[in-house]
């Protein structure tokens, strides 16, 4: 190839590749200008925030509502009332420790029964997720914050509907007669002041932020670890 040959084709070349650098930009800014590219982002982000919460949410529930999910765990078991756990002290230390046990167990197993009943309510919410919602999530510094956004939509909703399974639980598994034996019991020791506390609003509390505590620990689980995004959505929107 002679020189006049080489200048040629180079100028060929520079010529094409500045157009195409150019026409490149434009494409961009247009893309840009109209928000055709914030589009896509935007809807992949709110498609893989709402499978992240789902994921969240069938495993959390998945894993309190099966026999024993909130007894056996100890970063969500149910205890005995701290705003009375004197009673609690003072009747192990009398010999009623299998009661307080048993009683214990009761309000778990209530806790267990409720739980069934929330992912409805949790998917109505993650349906109604919007653009501000996942952008709040994503941007900001909160490890919680897709956790966070259900406990904010769902605490009312989840209360409402807790309560009188959870009412009824402990009427059935005794619970209710245990408590009120139990501080009966009480009551009677002499030079002791007569306590009560409401059962039903307690375990429902409880019951609610042990369920909250195991969905955000599969979001913390999701938003670390790789191996847990297991779809192209998840490992896409968090890298």
């Amino acid at each position: 190839m002679n020189l006049q040959i080489k200048i040629s084709t180079f100028i060929s070349i520079f010529f094409i590749s500045t157009i195409y650098g150019y026409a490149t930009e434009q494409i961009k800014w247009i893309k840009e200008t109209i928000g055709y590219e914030e589009e896509i982002s935007t809807e992949q982000v709110i498609n893989g925030l709402k499978e992240a919460l789902e994921k969240g949410v069938s495993t959390g529930i998945k894993q309190v509502s099966k026999p024993d999910g909130y007894l056996k765990n100890p970063q969500i078991k149910i205890p005995f009332p701290p705003n009375i756990q004197k009673v609690e002290k003072t009747l192990r230390n009398i010999g009623l420790s299998n009661e307080i046990n048993q009683f214990v167990k009761t309000l778990n197993q209530s806790a267990e029964k409720a739980a069934t009943e929330a992912k409805p309510i949790f998917l109505n919410s993650i349906k109604q997720m919007n653009i501000a919602n996942a952008r709040d999530i994503l941007n900001g510094n909160d490890k919680e914050g897709a956790t966070n956004y259900l406990r904010k939509t769902t605490n009312n909703q989840l209360r409402e509907k807790f309560t009188p399974i959870i009412k009824k639980a402990l009427d059935q598994t005794n619970a209710t007669k245990y408590y009120a034996d139990i501080i009966s019991s009480y009551n009677r020791i002499p030079f002791t002041d007569d306590l009560n506390t409401n059962l039903t609003a307690y375990t429902t509390e409880k019951a609610m932020e042990g369920l909250f505590f195991m969905i955000a620990k599969e979001e913390k689980k999701i938003r670390e670890n790789p191996a847990e995004r297991t779809t192209e959505l998840l490992q896409k929107v968090f890298k």
